[in-house]
């Protein structure tokens, strides 16, 4: 076991997996001679060289469109959305043709690639660079989307998404990247998709949160415990598939759900969840659903006060965690 970054874990899964399998490669926007944005890749292009880690022009429908192709031909292609907000371009590519070609051959072609994307705010990124686009895709029957938070999950549900036979969306929080450190093992591994994790035990009431906004939860957590209450904080870690057991066993437990994520709360994610715990725990709840989410505006503000408006804060979630606890 190692301590490391969510990036690190990236980056050391990447690498481990491209040595393994030389059908691994990866493409994108300046993955290659500047190794990323971010740096996941740095040194990639002079381990793996041109044909396993491609630059590739800006433009996002080609990515996604020449992944498909690879992936129809034998190859194991991790595509690269250098921000999540630049994904848009290439959705016909992800939604109509990915997506369904399992269905439209009849089970007969499968679609095995990843589609890495980094995404979220709280980097002063504005409108471009902040971006939560789960909701989007986990509505698309065919796609796998996972949101791990952790260096351990990361390292291990990326590996699994690079040897799934269908097409992954693969969500990283920017903010997450270097401030959030844990142990990974040394070698590659897998975790199952599809399967979420109780990050702490509690019988008060349960948060369901992922990305920046588990660590948030988790924190809140911690303060009002000091005041007896005991919150259950779950980590979906995969979007879709759900894990909808564990999701309705711990609210069953608790009898309360505080639902936190970062985009939009009109039509987020975080309202499919209420909906499944409306529709199949309902005689459990002693209170209301509750959610804690972004504003119905267009885009994050850049400038520090307006985008702490904007995010969920550790504040709005233990104010709310109070108030679901009192009812």
């Amino acid at each position: 076991m190692a301590e490391k970054t969510n990036l690190q874990a990236i980056h050391d899964t990447l690498w481990a997996a491209m040595k393994e399998d030389e059908r691994v490669l990866i493409m994108g926007e300046d993955v290659g001679a500047k190794g990323g944005v971010f740096r996941v890749t740095a040194d990639f292009l002079e381990e793996f060289g041109e044909e396993r880690v491609v630059d590739t022009p800006l433009a996002e429908l080609a990515i996604v469109g020449v992944g498909i192709g690879m992936a129809a031909n034998g190859l194991l292609p991790v595509c690269e959305i250098q921000f999540a907000d630049f994904i848009h371009p290439a959705f016909d590519q992800i939604v109509s043709e990915a997506a369904r070609i399992r269905y439209r051959s009849n089970n007969h072609w499968s679609c095995p690639m990843v589609i890495r994307a980094p995404y979220g705010g709280g980097i002063h990124g504005a409108l471009y660079h902040s971006q939560s686009i789960e909701a989007f895709f986990a509505h698309v029957p065919g796609l796998k989307v996972l949101a791990p938070s952790t260096p351990y999950d990361t390292a291990g549900l990326l590996y699994s998404a690079i040897h799934d036979p269908d097409p992954v969306i693969f969500l990283e929080h920017k903010k997450l990247y270097r401030l959030v450190k844990g142990e990974v093992p040394d070698k590659l591994f897998k975790l199952p998709i599809g399967k979420g994790e109780i990050k702490r035990e509690g019988r008060d009431l349960t948060i369901f949160a992922y990305g920046l906004m588990l660590h948030q939860a988790l924190e809140a957590a911690e303060r009002v415990a000091a005041d007896g209450i005991e919150v259950e904080v779950l980590d979906p870690r995969s979007l879709t598939p759900l894990d909808e057991e564990l999701l309705l066993d711990s609210v069953k437990k608790t009898s309360k759900l505080l639902i936190i994520y970062e985009d939009n709360e009109f039509g987020g994610y975080g309202a499919e969840i209420a909906a499944i715990v409306a529709d199949k725990a309902f005689m459990d709840l002693d209170a209301p659903i509750k959610r804690v989410a972004g504003p119905m505006v267009p885009a994050m503000p850049y400038n520090g006060p307006q985008q702490d408006w904007f995010m969920p804060s550790v504040d709005d979630i233990e104010d709310a965690i109070r108030e679901l606890a009192d009812f």
